[in-house]
């Protein structure tokens, strides 16, 4: 992996969507193995996977992994604790607002 360049590689994977009415949910596992890391996007071919109403639709498929280039994956590190704290910055209660 270069400094400056972004590798792709296109790895099997398989897509559950899950859409009952006690879990709304979608999952992505490679089949190889691969593991993405900082900076690195993921984009799956195909078309949309839709599931009915109570049911969980499982499909294979193809993932292209866009690997970030050694500047972006140190700088994703560098800056991913601060987009984490902005979620830290609010609070949801049960408590109805006057």
């Amino acid at each position: 992996m270069g400094f400056l360049t972004r590798e792709r590689e296109t790895v099997p994977c398989t897509v559950t969507i899950s859409h009952r009415f006690d879990e709304l949910s979608a999952h992505l596992r490679f089949n190889d193995g691969s593991v993405v890391g900082p900076g690195d996007t993921v984009q799956v071919e195909g078309p949309e996977i839709m599931a009915p109403y109570g049911e969980v639709v499982s499909e294979d498929r193809n993932a292209v992994i866009t690997r970030a280039s050694g500047l972006e994956r140190a700088w994703t590190r560098a800056t991913g604790d601060f987009e984490f704290m902005e979620l830290c910055e609010f609070s949801f209660s049960g408590e109805a607002l006057s």
